[in-house]
């Protein structure tokens, strides 16, 4: 039985919203070094560039558009200049997201003093933004009778991490809403319209290396010593083992998978401590 063609995404068009973000621009590559098409989506213009440039220098097939995924009608301005520009979206991977200081307890914070604000700003950015843009993006699925949505959560849906609950409740609501919008897309449209998820565990970024490195003494922090120990194979992840499941999970080789919500954790979610 050949399987060549189970995992080819030759000519697929993606969207990727927060395209410029680490994992989201890793992404990005993977799709593109592999034939997709991809569309980037961001709200930083420059940032957003400086990833199209880069995508540029590799000779990969896409194009990038200035857009928030808290405001609809930038959403469906994307959407559509994709459609005229491309003729149809078959994957719309939901990479925007992040955590905000103000929705972390520390010291200097208690959980009783984290003001509304920050908590909101986490919970619409990493859940309200999957909502929206899987409206505005995946209504053009429907039209077209199939495609693929790929929400992106955290070990955090599902062990919370600690001071950080505003981003643990917001990626449990988005595994949550990965499995509704899975059912809803297959008993009221179509199955051939698929929605996962990725978990991804700890990846090791510019954002978290100096919580979890400590550069002067060259060894892992508190923090990062623990995240090791409870991983078992004993390593943070890298771009490539969040890109591997995600060209998986876009391919054709993966159509009876839908509802999942996928650990790329190196069996953190699996290990009891014990």
């Amino acid at each position: 039985m050949s399987m060549t063609n189970d995992f080819a995404i030759d000519g697929k068009v993606c969207v990727i919203t927060g395209g410029s973000g680490e994992l989201g621009s890793a992404m990005a590559k993977a799709i593109g070094e592999n034939g997709g098409k991809v569309v980037l989506l961001a709200r930083g213009e420059e940032k957003l560039q400086q990833t199209s440039a880069e995508l540029a220098e590799q000779d990969i097939e896409h194009s990038a558009i200035p857009a928030s995924v808290l405001d609809r009608a930038e959403l469906d301005a994307a959407a559509e200049t994709v459609i005229d520009e491309y003729g149809r979206i078959d994957v719309l991977i939901n990479a925007a997201g992040g955590n905000n200081p103000d929705a972390t307890t520390g010291p200097d914070t208690s959980f009783f003093e984290l003001p509304k604000e920050g908590l909101e700003d986490v919970v619409n950015v990493n859940f309200v933004g999957t909502v929206l843009a899987s409206q505005a993006f995946g209504e053009y699925m429907v039209e077209q009778g199939e495609g693929s949505i790929l929400n992106v959560s955290s070990m955090n849906a599902f062990t919370p991490l600690t001071k950080i609950p505003g981003y643990s409740g917001a990626k449990a609501a988005v595994s949550n809403f990965t499995e509704w919008l899975a059912v809803h897309m297959a008993q009221n449209y179509t199955p051939d319209i698929r929605v996962n998820a990725i978990a991804p565990g700890f990846f090791l970024t510019e954002q978290n290396r100096y919580l979890l490195i400590d550069e002067e003494m060259d060894e892992y922090t508190d923090r990062g010593q623990a995240i090791i120990d409870h991983t078992p194979q004993r390593r943070f992840g890298t771009p490539k083992d969040l890109a591997t499941t995600v060209l998986w999970l876009i391919a054709p080789g993966s159509e009876f998978v839908t509802g999942t919500v996928i650990p790329v954790d190196g069996g953190f979610s699996a290990f009891s401590g014990v």
